[in-house]
């Protein structure tokens, strides 16, 4: 009797990750990353409430802020009392404060920064201590000696005005919003996606993501892109605070802060990943994010500008990823300029993201 045929036996196909279905990953990481992050309010805190405070505050601080008036030591003597008259008869009477008080004390005074400014009057005229190196002091010495002048007799010869850039657009608010935004771009970036790899990486959580079809290149574009979706409401609700609270006059794009705030974050974030590729532990990447994001903070104009610094050192400085975005948020904010303007400030955000990417992508490790 002839055997019966057995049907022949099909082995299921092996599971192989499709393109379809790496984008299905990709988007599933996205996903997670989002919910892991509006599941710590530390997070809603730190990137979305500090900086509409420390707009509030700093903003608070400087606008409708009076005169600084000029705190000034007259030392006791025979001529303290004409000096005295002379700055009560001078046109800048409400800007100066005197104290009349010994030679002792005006120079323990002066040495504290109490004072910035000692006069002193005698048979041979007025004499000033003040210190070059303190612009404050240098500033006092002009004031004094104008006012003092003046209310002795002098005439000016030329008639001046004066007017107070108090407008928006030209006041100080105006130009700290912009370095709000590329700071908290880079605090976000930097700290949003490191510390979260590492403390993964303690967690043994990567390890658990090798065993899975997912590729490297996968999981670290999940990362960098989460920041794009909390770009938008960073940057929108910061443009909306600024424009209600203080008046902000946005003259440029919206969709150019955009696309320049996404290129900051996704950069950043391209940072983030590469200072975290190998850290093991938690203490390891918090230095070396602040060892990253520190020189930026000095040097890239977030509270002052720039170009203070020497002029040698201006070019290094331009070249920080930093510096870059605040130079381009700033332009098309206050400026009103078109974003085919900004292109060398773009290819230094684009340089320091690719390349940071790409070494983070050769040297991450999982464990």
């Amino acid at each position: 009797m002839a055997a019966t045929e057995q049907p022949p036996v099909i082995s299921p196909p092996e599971p192989t990750l499709t393109t379809n279905g790496r984008w299905i990953a990709y988007i599933r990481l996205l996903q997670m990353r989002m919910l892991e992050m509006w599941r710590e309010p530390e997070v809603i805190f730190w990137v979305f409430v500090f900086p509409l405070l420390l707009a509030l505050g700093l903003g608070i601080a400087f606008r409708g802020k009076p005169p600084d008036v000029t705190m000034i030591a007259i030392v006791d003597g025979p001529g303290a009392q004409q000096v005295v008259s002379l700055v009560d008869r001078s046109g800048q009477h409400a800007s100066i404060h005197a104290d009349v008080v010994s030679a002792p004390v005006a120079r323990d005074g002066f040495r504290l920064g109490k004072y910035a400014l000692v006069v002193s009057m005698d048979d041979a005229g007025i004499h000033y201590r003040f210190d070059p190196a303190r612009p404050e002091s240098l500033l006092a010495r002009t004031q004094v000696d104008d006012a003092l002048q003046t209310a002795d007799g002098r005439k000016n010869p030329i008639a001046a005005t004066n007017t107070v850039a108090s407008e928006p657009g030209a006041r100080y608010i105006d130009f700290l919003i912009p370095g709000l935004l590329g700071m908290n771009l880079m605090n976000s970036g930097m700290w949003g996606i490191g510390f979260a790899v590492v403390e993964m990486r303690q967690r043994k959580l990567l390890k658990r993501f090798v065993a899975t079809p997912m590729r490297r290149s996968d999981f670290l574009l999940a990362l960098a892109s989460s920041r794009l979706v909390l770009m938008i409401v960073e940057v929108g609700l910061l443009l909306v605070f600024g424009v209600l609270v203080f008046h902000l006059r946005v003259e440029g794009s919206l969709l150019s802060i955009l696309l320049v705030g996404a290129l900051g974050a996704v950069s950043f974030g391209g940072i983030g990943l590469l200072t975290a590729s190998r850290a093991q532990k938690i203490e390891s990447v918090s230095g070396l994010i602040n060892l990253v994001m520190m020189p930026m903070w000095i040097f890239s104009g977030v509270f002052f500008s720039y170009e203070r610094f020497p002029k040698i050192v201006l070019p290094a400085i331009r070249a920080l990823p930093l510096t870059a975005l605040n130079d381009a948020l700033r332009a098309i904010i206050l400026q009103g300029a078109p974003l085919s303007s900004q292109f060398s400030r773009i290819a230094v955000l684009a340089v320091w993201g690719g390349v940071s990417f790409v070494l983070a992508l050769r040297w991450f490790r999982w464990s």
